[in-house]
């Protein structure tokens, strides 16, 4: 792309405009200057390593993880023992006293939170994570900051370079106007998206919370701010930036204020100054949103948006697949293309810090026969506990009485089964709970894309009750999953006699295979395959290799007839453990929870 008639389209050819290009020119060359000479060397490789079979991430929070950096320090060596590649730190950078929707609510890019330590610390911990061949991932919040941010602070001290950096009005007729096409983000906790402040006299937007204030997109000093900031954190040693909340960067009356046309040149814009200045540095989007609009922050072969993407979608459907024991939703739903351009890869989780919203192909489900609707509802109760023989306890987020309509909290492992299992000293129960767990993960560590663990799910944690004793916790069931990391309990990975040893010892292994053979990179497209057995999901990596998974806890036999094109009839090697699977009689057996993963 060509970056100044992009930045021209955007603000107008003007004066300000010509005067905030040559800002933006100063601020790219001075970080050129700047950029370490280690990170130079990086940059010459480029950013291809994303595409690696040997990618393996792990999202946590500091303080649940380690406590601080300096204590971070010393776990190091346990996610090197795991096999992980990249660390995602949630939330560290300087944010607001009190409720922070978890840190989201950035007071100042350029400083770690005082909980955590300093800058320097999160350098040195860089440093320290790359010698162990562990990249680093930061939260990057675009959409807002903090009410208390120094912008905010600049513009009530009168300095009118921050003028407009925030979308303020005198009175409330353009709100209205915005008001008739936006939805409520958090509707219940956070209504409305304007607050009126009395100190000085204007309505602000704040679509998110009250305490987070929108950026004005529309001013190019707001980019250019946002560039100089995040060109100083990839000089300290940041390798992956996760975009947060990138659909809602760019406001326009009259629409929904969502994947708007500007956002994605927004986004170019920065993906192509990344690359001038700072090339093996990439992009981690988050948009949840429809698969269809997903995949359009790829960006195309000609101009590059985000370099990965979060498949939101494979986690609901995994879960979906669990609960009804019938894979045909996922099969389905999975065998769209969307066009993903070449480049463009998946980050496939099963839990995150974040709640799960059931959001499905409704077309699919109802030539399935399920009314959407019901099948929701099914779904929430299900992950909540109160269905009929459901093996899952969490709870509800974001509950509407009137409409039930809500979404649901928990960790992996309760939502497997553990918890229960657990509360019942039900030992076969507890098997189940684990082949579960194992299960879920050995999908996301084949299936194409980046596999991403959330910290705590490799030992089997289960759900923090004690969360609703802390006052800024207790009304938001999502800390219900953003557990501790129990340090005694990991003590136990070791030992194949407990779950935490089970489960630990498993995913290592998966994850050691993973990156062990070519057919797990980004080059290697997943593909779906009807077996004619509704409760086993399978898929090929371009007839290299083959993924059968059993979503039940019965045994299950599929016919290989209908993967003959793979070389049966014939024998195949499962390579997780190394057995040899021959069909008998046109057919293969598989165990309650079994996954086999054929070469």
């Amino acid at each position: 792309m060509d970056l100044k008639s992009s930045y021209f389209e955007l603000y107008g050819t003007n004066e300000i405009t010509q005067y905030r290009w040559e800002q933006l020119l100063s601020i790219m060359e001075q970080a050129k200057k700047t950029r370490p000479s280690a990170l130079k060397k990086a940059d010459r490789e480029g950013n291809a390593w994303y595409q690696s079979e040997k990618m393996i991430g792990m999202m946590l929070y500091v303080d649940k993880f380690s406590n601080n950096l300096t204590e971070f320090e010393k776990r190091i060596d346990y996610l090197a023992e795991l096999g992980i590649t990249y660390v995602h730190f949630m939330p560290l950078l300087k944010s607001r006293d009190g409720n922070n929707d978890g840190g989201y609510a950035v007071s100042d890019y350029l400083m770690v939170d005082d909980k955590f330590g300093t800058m320097e610390q999160l350098e040195r911990v860089m440093k320290l994570l790359k010698k162990k061949g562990i990249r680093t991932c930061i939260d990057f919040v675009l959409n807002h900051t903090a009410k208390e941010h120094i912008w905010v602070q600049k513009y009530r001290e009168g300095d009118h370079d921050y003028d407009d950096m925030y979308f303020m009005f005198e009175d409330d007729a353009i709100p209205k106007e915005y008001e008739k096409n936006l939805t409520e983000i958090f509707p219940e906790v956070a209504p409305g998206n304007f607050t009126y402040y009395e100190d000085i006299k204007k309505y602000v937007m704040t679509r998110f919370y009250e305490f987070q204030w929108d950026l004005n997109y529309r001013n190019p000093q707001v980019f250019n701010k946002i560039v100089e900031v995040m060109l100083t954190l990839a000089n300290k040693g940041v390798d992956i930036f996760r975009l947060d909340a990138i659909p809602y960067i760019w406001k326009q009356v009259g629409t929904s204020c969502m994947n708007l046309p500007n956002v994605h040149k927004l986004i170019a814009m920065m993906y192509h100054i990344i690359q001038q200045v700072c090339p093996s540095v990439i992009f981690l989007g988050e948009a949840i949103v429809e698969p269809f609009e997903i995949v359009k922050y790829f960006g195309d072969q000609k101009t590059r948006e985000c370099n990965v993407m979060y498949n939101a979608s494979f986690m609901v459907l995994l879960w979906n697949s669990l609960a009804t024991r019938d894979v045909r939703l996922m099969e389905r739903s999975l065998s769209i293309d969307y066009g993903i351009p070449k480049g463009g890869t998946w980050i496939n989780y099963v839990r995150c810090h974040d709640d799960i919203g059931w959001g499905f192909e409704n077309r699919i489900l109802k030539e399935l026969g399920l009314d959407p609707e019901r099948h929701k509802q099914y779904m929430i109760q299900f992950m909540e506990g109160r269905y009929p023989g459901s093996f899952a306890i969490g709870e509800l987020y974001e509950y509407n009485p009137t409409t039930q309509d809500a979404r649901n909290s928990g960790t992996l492992a309760s939502l497997c089964g553990l918890e229960q299992a657990m509360n019942e000293k039900h030992m076969y129960k507890v098997e189940l709970a684990v082949k579960r767990i194992l299960l879920l993960h050995a999908m996301v560590i084949a299936y194409t894309g980046i596999p991403l663990l959330y910290s705590g799910d490799e030992i089997g944690q289960r759900n923090d009750w004690d969360y609703k004793n802390v006052q800024e916790y207790a009304t938001d069931s999502r800390w219900l999953h953003r557990v501790s990391m129990d340090w005694e309990a990991a003590e136990h990975r070791g030992d194949l006699s407990t779950v935490q040893g089970q489960i630990f010892s498993k995913i290592q292994a998966m994850i050691q295979i993973r990156k062990s053979s070519h057919y797990f990179s980004a080059d290697y497209r997943s593909v779906p395959v009807d077996t004619g057995n509704n409760t086993v999901f399978c898929f090929h990596k371009e007839d290299k290799m083959l993924v059968l998974a059993n979503f039940s806890e019965r045994e299950q036999w599929v016919d290989s007839k209908t993967f003959d094109w793979f070389g049966l009839p014939g024998e195949m090697e499962d390579l997780i453990t190394g057995r040899r699977v021959r069909s008998y009689h046109n057919h293969i057996q598989l165990g309650p929870y079994e996954y086999l993963w054929l070469v």
